[in-house]
């Protein structure tokens, strides 16, 4: 692992094995060692950045001043909120869960969480409240619709919105909660299903800097780093930006394989080629042996994918940047949603590409 440093004059990076050496056997580092300055960063980061490394099997609840737990709300009890959650009450926090099918919260309370009938109730119940949703327009509802988290919120209380939404949602939200003179913070994640359960995600955070060292034990415990990315919708950029790149990737990804086919290779040499050379990601040789086999186990969903780079496209456009590559893996993605493929792994895409060969 490499760990990325900032000086007052440049970023350094250093092996985090010649570190651990240095520490324990010399007061100065070798010079071969040595720290190298990354020449084509800026002098000064366009927005504040903060990075962490840790074990999350290490985290624990933390506590108030006075030495009481900190009472934790989660809504949204899907494919990624469960797990989140599940961590949050095996390292001992106090979670108050709700989810709008009810017996989603069933394996939760079995777990040890309380369950409160709406947001609002959750809020008014905790001190910080987490949301992850589906798409804008319900992480807007749960958070500002009848009955929504910022009816229950006010001085003191946090939220913290884990959705991936473009960054007028999150403002809008922002401001619906700064409005009740409690604090805000967006802390879009990267990562799926695997990652969530297993405490591995990552955190890209932006908003109120209190809220964030305050929820920083709770980022830990869910996930295995943190960002941020300074005023409320730089998190959301930094999502969908990271999304449109993956959805761009899987598209490709599956040319290749039906590429491949076509000319006689063998597609499982070909993952273990991609998986071993520069272009080398675990998406790869995650994904590939399934879609060999035609099969999309959802870790995440097509049409989340889709809906991503969708957010993202309408990012570029606002800002003038051509995007040809994303807009036509975008339209691929369209077409599998449009075979009945919205649910499955976004990995389906392929099938979208083998429905374009028989056509």
């Amino acid at each position: 692992m490499t760990l990325l440093f900032k000086t007052n004059n440049s970023h350094q990076l250093l092996s985090s094995t010649a570190m651990v050496m240095c520490s324990s056997f010399c007061p100065k580092l070798p010079s071969h060692f040595g720290a190298r300055p990354f020449s084509s960063f800026p002098s000064r980061q366009p927005f504040p950045l903060c990075f962490k490394a840790f074990s999350a099997q290490a985290s624990s609840a933390p506590l108030k001043g006075d030495g009481s737990s900190i009472r934790v709300g989660f809504l949204g009890m899907g494919i990624m909120g469960s797990p989140m959650a599940q961590n949050l009450i095996k390292a001992g926090c106090d979670v108050t869960v709700w989810n709008r099918t009810k017996s989603k919260c069933d394996p939760l309370i079995s777990l040890g969480a309380q369950y409160k009938p709406s947001p609002e109730e959750v809020a008014a119940a905790c001190d910080v409240t987490f949301a992850m949703l589906a798409d804008p327009e319900s992480a807007l509802e749960v958070a500002c619709g009848k009955h929504g988290a910022a009816s229950g919120l006010g001085p003191g209380k946090g939220y913290v919105d884990v959705s991936t939404v473009d960054g007028d949602t999150s403002k809008l939200i922002n401001g619906h909660v700064k409005a009740t003179e409690a604090s805000f913070l967006e802390a879009p994640v990267s990562g799926s299903k695997k990652p969530a359960e297993d405490g591995q995600l990552i955190f890209l955070t932006a908003g109120d800097k209190s809220l964030y060292e305050t929820v920083a034990p709770y980022l830990d415990i869910m996930g295995k780093s943190r960002f941020y990315l300074g005023d409320v919708g730089n998190g959301a950029a930094m999502k969908l930006v990271v999304n449109m790149i993956m959805g761009s990737m899987m598209a490709t990804f599956s040319e290749g394989l039906l590429l491949g086919e076509k000319v006689g290779l063998d597609p499982n040499v070909l993952v273990e080629v991609v998986s071993q050379g520069a272009i080398s990601a675990p998406m790869y040789s995650l994904k590939g042996p399934s879609m060999i086999k035609s099969a999309y186990p959802t870790a995440f969903p097509l049409k989340h994918q889709q809906k991503d780079l969708r957010l993202a496209l309408a990012l570029a456009e606002s800002v003038s940047q051509p995007t040809p590559i994303a807009a036509a893996a975008n339209e691929l993605y369209k077409v599998a949603k449009s075979h009945g493929l919205s649910d499955s792994d976004f990995s389906a895409v392929i099938e979208a590409l083998k429905a374009k060969l028989q056509s």
